[in-house]
């Protein structure tokens, strides 16, 4: 186990590039609070998002997004970096690969150690000089956004839950049956492991971590956006409800008709309303 601070960059693989004058991408290995290395990439704002323009200000004035993307995910994806792309026309974005996904190190504990991931990007985030910095996350991600804001109060300025469960232990549809198979058993995590490029922990939690629901009502007075499809085949309908339900007046819900589940299903249309909320609200 490492004695380095949440956040701490082990490696820079990508620095600025001196020739344009430009700031490009930076990718490097963060070191969680528990010692695993965490494939992490910060992409500066090239412009600052405002309705009424602010020639007085400068890219780290706006938010940084950091992006908790859901399970399977990495930093690589396709619709990972899709979502970083819209999402970067609004200020700087963080993406990272979950602990025992894509580069990462560690083994997947399906939203319970995530945390101290998410935690270690928003460190990082913050070291940037960025003042506001919003957590969005999908799925198993849009889980961890919840318990972060709950267990680390004030560190962030904004919180986008995207397709997130409600309650653990959920198996009410069969795509999450195939996913309880995928992470139960030695079959399913050989799977995981060489399919799906998802090393997963072998151990039960123990124990139990903070539901989403019950992350919610500690989450307050930080603005929080429940975003669902109606299409959802994961979670229905009774989940982002349950969440806005235990929200109250803090939180603020979206069920999307036509959508499905998670990054896939969000178009760019939605990721656009979804920075202009944040823009909105982390000001």
């Amino acid at each position: 186990m490492s004695n380095r601070p949440a956040g701490h960059a082990a490696r820079s693989t990508v620095r600025p590039n001196s020739e344009t004058g430009r700031k490009a991408p930076i990718r490097t290995f963060l070191c969680t609070a528990d010692g695993v290395p965490v494939d992490s990439v910060y992409n500066p704002a090239a412009v600052v998002y405002e309705a009424v323009p602010d020639a007085s200000r400068t890219p780290s004035d706006g938010p940084a997004f950091v992006i908790a993307h859901g399970f399977t995910g990495d930093v690589d994806r396709p619709h990972v970096r899709r979502v970083a792309d819209v999402l970067a026309r609004y200020g700087a974005v963080v993406t990272f690969s979950f602990r025992g996904h894509g580069a990462s190190g560690g083994r997947s504990t399906v939203g319970d150690k995530e945390v101290l991931d998410l935690a270690a990007a928003v460190e990082w985030a913050r070291g940037f000089g960025h003042a506001r910095v919003v957590t969005v996350g999908f799925s198993m991600g849009g889980s961890v956004v919840l318990r972060h804001a709950a267990l680390y109060p004030g560190t962030v300025d904004a919180v986008v839950s995207v397709s997130a469960p409600a309650r653990w232990y959920y198996r009410g549809t069969a795509p999450m049956r195939r996913l309880h198979w995928l992470v139960t058993r030695p079959e399913g995590r050989l799977v995981g492991r060489y399919g799906l490029r998802t090393r997963i922990h072998h151990r039960e939690w123990n124990p139990v971590p903070l539901s989403p629901v019950q992350a919610v009502p500690r989450i307050a007075p930080t603005p929080l956006l429940i975003v669902h499809g109606d299409r959802d085949g994961y979670f229905p309908l009774d989940h982002p409800r349950m969440l806005a339900e235990a929200a109250g007046d803090h939180g603020e819900l979206w069920l999307e008709p036509g959508m499905g589940h998670a990054e896939h299903a969000a178009d760019e249309a939605l990721l656009a309303r979804i920075g202009d909320w944040v823009a909105a609200r982390a000001s």
